[in-house]
């Protein structure tokens, strides 16, 4: 008695195949509707959309800040305080559009 090693080998694949797809470790393919994500865009909507994410935290913190020197009659202390952290946020903010993203179903915190 002779086994048809092609049967065996089909059922492993296909056993692999499942194993692979729950543990989501091979790539699924995108629905046809569905967003790119930030590295599958275009290099120039890219860089406009980090050199936004910069100015704009900038122009909103020395608008803060701009405001509370008006409103206290500090000038220009606050102003001068809330431009490090508009910058900050700005570096954030590109930060978090180039950080990896946690998988779905992973479980951030646990030992």
């Amino acid at each position: 008695m002779t086994r048809d090693t092609g049967d065996s080998d089909r059922a492993f694949a296909d056993r692999l195949r499942a194993a692979r797809d729950r543990q989501g470790l091979d790539p699924r393919p995108k629905p046809p509707g569905e967003q790119p994500e930030v590295l599958g865009t275009s290099p120039l909507g890219l860089g406009l959309r980090v050199g936004l994410e910069l100015v704009s935290a900038l122009v909103v913190a020395v608008a803060i800040g701009y405001g509370l020197d008006i409103l206290f009659d500090t000038k220009p202390i606050l102003t001068v305080v809330f431009i490090p952290v508009g910058g900050a946020a700005g570096v954030m903010n590109v930060y978090r559009l180039f950080a990896p993203k946690p998988r779905k179903g992973s479980r951030t915190g646990e030992a």
